[in-house]
């Protein structure tokens, strides 16, 4: 932590003698005309989930400072947010005047879309995996297996009635150690039912060839894995703390469990939403209809309106 704080102190130095037109940031510091802001609120994080003697220390005093250069009210820098749930915190320890705050989409790649021959890829998956028409699968998508909430998919899994779950699996693809949830799937009697992959760049695939998007994480600032979903045409059960979750209602493709999270109703709205074959269809089609006319692609091109419109 020290040498990075000696770092970011000489930036700032640097800065301050050697202005450019434009200075961007991905770390939170004076001098900033735009700070991409990525993380979460420190300030909120020390006073919530540190013991208060946390706040006597020199690492505090300088992270703090740092947060405070960029988001207190005299403050000159536009901070580009790529999620909602964060501003009401940083509006709530400094209030930050709302004008600076620019949200952008998140940027998703338009080669998610579902190209013209999705029947086909999604027929040669399912083959490849041996899936019959009446099979149902389930993708969970996205590395670090316990923020996601793997777990809670293998319960939600195993609650679901004898016949129904016979005919549903489960993969989780992420860069993340598995074992501790393999174990967990073979005590819940799902060893067969759930397959765990690591990483892989095939990933429109499985969008494509599975019948709905589980991601009940416990924490998720973002969760372009939905909106990657949704694009796709694949319904979503997800849950409120995904910063994208929002997606879901607004396309009307899917569910959103709220908080705070319940396993009960996450394994009722499972077995409600892979039983009705109708409202998975209506989801997709509200899913594909909703990916030609929202305004989540252009990510690259809004950052740049607010950069070039800083402070010169």
């Amino acid at each position: 932590m020290l040498a990075a704080t000696k770092f970011t102190d000489w930036v700032a130095r640097d800065l301050a003698q050697r202005p450019a037109q434009r200075v961007v940031g991905f770390n939170k510091m004076p001098e900033l005309d735009v700070y991409f802001a990525a993380d979460p609120c420190y300030e909120d994080k020390a006073r919530t989930l540190r013991n208060p003697f946390y706040r006597l220390g020199g690492r505090y005093r300088h992270f703090s400072s740092y947060e405070r250069a960029v988001f207190a009210p005299e403050s000159r820098t536009e901070i580009l947010m790529i999620s909602q749930l964060q501003q009401p915190l940083f509006v709530k320890h400094y209030s930050t005047p709302a004008e600076r705050f620019h949200l952008l989409p998140p940027g998703i790649s338009r080669d998610r879309k579902a190209p013209g021959n999705a029947v086909e890829i999604r027929a040669a998956f399912r083959a490849e995996f041996g899936l019959e028409e009446e099979d149902l699968l389930l993708v969970q998508i996205g590395s670090g297996f316990k923020t996601k909430g793997l777990d809670r998919s293998l319960q939600a899994l195993a609650a679901l009635p004898d016949a129904l779950r016979r005919r549903t699996s489960l993969i989780a693809i992420g860069a993340d150690e598995p074992s501790a949830f393999r174990r967990m799937a073979a005590s819940l009697g799902l060893a067969e039912r759930v397959e765990i992959l690591q990483g892989r760049d095939d990933i429109p695939r499985f969008l494509l060839g599975a019948d709905l998007l589980i991601h009940p994480a416990y924490n998720e600032n973002t969760g372009t894995v939905l909106l990657e979903a949704v694009v796709a045409g694949l319904p979503v059960l997800t849950t409120a703390v995904c910063g994208y979750a929002h997606y879901i209602n607004e396309a009307d493709a899917g569910i959103v469990l709220p908080e705070p999270f319940a396993q009960a109703a996450m394994n009722e709205a499972l077995a409600r939403v892979l039983n009705d074959d109708a409202v998975r269809r209506a989801w997709q089609t509200n899913a594909l209809a909703f990916a030609d006319r929202a305004d989540i692609y252009d990510n690259a091109e809004v950052a740049a309106n607010v950069i070039l419109k800083a402070r010169p």
